[in-house]
This record gives structure tokens, C-alpha cells and sequence, in this order.
């Protein structure tokens, strides 16, 4: 039978240092799914590259294992020695499998519990492996509950409310002062990660004046251009912040650059109109001073790390309530692949019930056809082809109940039971008429030919009366 398994590397098993060996690039994932389901004992494969886990998600050929070559294969294919990756890859199997695709699409076991770019990076690789022609019906059914899952994880629990980092933390303290950002003037100074990281929130955020300022005007003209921004010269700043409803700083400078002297002059000009000043630097850009003056609100680093610690306890409180919710998915999900081991055998148990009833029918109906018979004779050729089928269809299981031997006999006879809900007649009891005997045959009267109607005695119906079957 197949079976649903992951093998792969994550930040909780592996340092970048690592996971970095084993990543793949995006123009190099077709291939590598096309050489496990060719190579390995791999039926179905999916696999999902990002900076914090390399890991493959697949369906097992009948009856194997390929865990182990799925390890060795990733080792191999980024020119490793299995040895060496082997105490930092996992893997999972069937249940424990599905738990762990489940919990990765919820954002469970990700480096920021409940961010959101995980489910959109497992939809990619989805898409990757239906088009590499790698991606099946079981693969394809556990990928898309998970992705319900995921939905319904994000809607019934707050593990994504509240910002997880500081750049996104500094864009929400920004709107929380003035409501929107539409139509506010933003100045970035800084184009490093995180004044970068900060810019593209506030774009998303509905930011649509947004200046960026650098000593290098090079990055600065290349962040403006990424969000839609302008650049201005670094000797400008003075008159930015002048102009500007939301400053946020990054700038990596060893000394303050929006010091108090600086902001006196900036203040006046600006008549004391609201100014949001979110320091994300270390060392900081801005003076805690500046904070004095009227209309002059500063946030810094400390200030936002304490808004992410309890915007993440907070997540950690929901991810119980998510983890319960993926249990019991997982646990639906494994349910419908158990049943679907047992497939095969209902679908030959229905067709060897056909074939026995559609003879039997076949032989009733060219009986009747050749014989002419009477309404009545063919109530009793009806009766009897139902006891046939009936006979023929509980031979087999009657003679193996019949001979099995002692030891298996008890439960033989339980197992019929619960399949068929029967609650078991003692000898002697009464039996309902035409039910099988204790060999497995029906009573002789079921078996009798019918006979003509003038030879039993019976008065023979008029011509109106006598239907053919059809």
C-alpha cells in the first residue's frame, strides 16, 4: 500500500549554515522531482525550498520505504555526503506525515509562529510539481487540506493577528497615530534590510508618498524605484523632515542623526505639526530628546521589540487552540486513507455481487422467455432467482466459516457479525422462510422447478393476466 511521507531539514534541525547546502533554486526543482519519481521508490513528490526548511513531501511506490533514498538523494544531488546531513534531516510517515504537512501550512512550525509566507510558498511548490508532472491524487488531496486547514487555523484563532517583526511593528504604530497612511507623507532614512523591509509594508500599508533618503544615493534610487517612491539627496534631509507626517530611520550610522538641535529648527518649521519618528536602528538614529518636543512621538527598537514580544505571546496562547485544530484534521485526514486501503477489495466484493446476481438474473429472464409463463409462475420463478442469489452469494463465506479452523473460527464468525450486523441464532430457534440452511443451501422448496399451473391445481389466468418480464 502507499504511504504519505516528508523527509527534509529545517530551522529547527539545522543552522542556515546547513540548510543553505541543501537548498535548491527554483529552475532546478522540476528536474529533481522528475529524478526521485524515476530514480527512488517515490510515486508522487513535492518540494519546498525557503530559507528556513528544504523539505520533500511525497507518496511512497506499494509496499516500500523511501525515506532512506530520499536522504541520500538530497544529499547527493547537492553534491554531499549522506553521512554528513544525516543527524539534521527528519522524516515522517503516514499519520506523523500528514500532522507535520498539516502543521507546516498553519504556520505551527515556522521561525515566526503564524506568518503567513509559508502557505504561500507550499501553494508554489504545489504548482511546481503539478507541473513537473510529480504531484497525484493522494499528494494532491493532503496538500489541499492542508491549505483548508491553514484557512481555517487563520480564521478561528489569532495566531496571525499582531505584527511579528519590527519593520511590520513600526508601520502598524504609524497607522495606529494617524488611522491611515493614505495620503500622509512618509520619509525613509535608510536603505538598508530593514529600512527596505519597513518601505515595502508601508507600499502594502497604502503608503503612496513615500521619500527615501541615503548617503548612497545609488540605494536610495534603487528602494524608491521597488516601491513606487522618490529619492532625494542626503544633504536634503533637514527640509524632508520638514515635510514629512512619518519618519522611519535605519541608517547603521555610529552617532545620532536626528539630534536635538536638529529637530529644534525642524519643529519650528513645521508650526508643531504631529510627527511619528520610529527608530529601528542600532545604534539609534534618533535623541530620546527629541521626544520633547510638542507633537514629536519616538518609538525605538526597545519600544518595538516589547510590542513583538506581546504581539508573539499572544500567538503562542492561539497555537494551542491551532494545534488542536490540526489534531483533529489530521486525524479526519488519516481516517479517509485508511478507508481507502480497503477500496480495492469493496469494489471486487460489489462486482462478484453483480456478476452472481446479473447471471442469475440472465438465466430467470431466458427461463421465463422460453416457457411462457403465467403471472403467477413468474412471481415463483422471481422468488426463486432471489434465493439463488442469495445461496450463491453466501456459499463461499459459509464453507470458510464452516471449515476454518478451531482457533479462527470465534473470530471468523465475530467479524461477520459486524460487518453484516447479525445477531447470531441459536439451534433450534425459529427461522424466517426461505432463510439458508446450516450447510449454506436454501430449502429444497426454494430449489423447486415451478410447475404448470394445471398440474398444482390451479386455475390457469386469462390471457390479460399474464405479463412478460422485462
Amino acid at each position: 500500500m502507499s504511504e504519505l511521507f516528508v523527509v527534509g531539514i529545517s530551522w529547527r534541525t539545522a543552522p542556515v549554515a546547513v540548510r543553505e547546502k541543501l537548498a535548491f533554486r527554483d529552475d532546478e526543482l522540476p528536474g529533481a522531482l522528475q529524478a526521485m519519481t524515476a530514480e527512488l521508490p517515490v510515486a508522487e513528490a513535492l518540494l519546498v525550498s525557503t530559507c528556513n526548511r528544504v523539505e520533500v513531501y511525497g507518496v511512497s511506490r506499494p509496499g516500500a520505504d523511501p525515506t532512506g533514498p530520499v536522504r541520500a538523494f538530497l544529499a547527493q544531488q547537492r553534491g554531499l555526503v549522506p553521512a554528513d546531513v544525516a543527524d539534521v534531516l527528519y522524516d515522517h510517515r503516514g499519520g506523523a506525515a500528514v500532522r507535520h504537512v498539516f502543521s507546516v501550512a498553519s504556520a505551527l512550525d515556522s521561525l515566526v509562529l503564524g506568518e503567513a509566507q509559508i502557505l504561500g510558498q507550499l501553494k508554489t511548490a504545489y504548482g511546481v510539481a503539478g507541473e513537473a508532472g510529480t504531484s497525484g491524487a493522494l499528494l494532491g488531496r493532503c496538500l489541499e487540506r492542508a491549505f483548508r486547514v491553514a484557512k481555517r487555523v487563520r480564521s478561528e484563532t489569532a495566531i496571525a493577528r499582531g505584527a511579528a517583526n519590527v519593520s511590520t511593528v513600526a508601520v502598524d504604530l504609524a497607522k495606529r497615530v494617524f488611522g491611515s497612511l493614505d495620503g500622509k507623507s512618509v520619509l525613509v532614512v535608510g536603505a538598508g534590510k530593514m529600512s527596505t523591509l519597513a518601505a515595502r509594508h508601508l507600499y502594502a500599508s497604502g503608503a503612496h508618498h513615500i521619500v527615501v533618503t541615503n548617503r548612497s544615493p545609488e540605494k536610495a534610487e534603487a528602494l524608491a524605484t521597488e516601491i513606487d517612491g522618490i529619492a532625494r539627496p542626503w544633504a536634503d534631509l533637514e527640509g524632508l523632515l520638514v515635510e514629512a507626517d512619518v519618519v522611519i530611520s535605519s541608517t547603521g550610522a555610529r552617532e545620532p542623526i536626528l539630534t536635538r538641535p536638529l529637530f529644534k529648527r525642524v519643529t519650528k518649521a513645521r508650526r508643531w505639526r504631529q510627527l511619528v519618528v520610529i527608530d529601528i536602528a542600532v545604534p539609534r538614529d534618533a535623541e530620546p530628546a527629541i521626544g520633547d518636543f510638542d507633537g514629536v512621538y519616538v518609538f525605538d527598537i526597545d519600544d518595538l521589540e516589547k510590542v513583538v514580544a506581546a504581539n508573539l505571546a499572544e500567538r503562542a496562547k492561539a497555537a494551542e487552540h491551532a494545534a488542536r485544530i490540526v489534531e483533529h484534521e489530521a486525524g479526519q485526514f488519516e481516517h479517509w486513507m485508511r478507508a481507502q486501503g480497503v477500496v480495492p477489495t469493496i469494489r471486487a466484493l460489489r462486482e462478484r455481487f453483480a456478476r452472481v446476481a446479473d447471471a442469475e438474473l440472465q438465466k430467470t429472464l431466458d427461463q421465463i422467455a422460453r416457457r411462457d409463463y403465467s403471472a403467477a409462475q413468474q412471481r415463483e420463478a422471481i422468488q426463486r432467482l432471489v434465493q439463488l442469489i442469495v445461496n450463491k452469494l453466501l456459499h463461499q463465506p459459509t464453507i470458510a466459516l464452516r471449515e476454518a479452523p478451531p482457533d479462527e473460527a470465534g473470530l471468523r464468525a465475530e467479524v461477520l457479525c459486524q460487518l453484516f450486523d447479525l445477531q447470531p441464532i441459536a439451534p433450534g430457534e425459529p427461522r424466517d422462510a426461505g432463510e439458508v440452511d446450516d450447510a449454506g443451501d436454501p430449502p429444497r422448496e426454494a430449489l423447486r422447478e415451478p410447475q404448470p399451473a394445471q398440474a398444482r391445481g390451479l386455475a390457469e389466468p386469462a390471457p390479460s393476466e399474464r405479463k412478460a418480464v422485462t
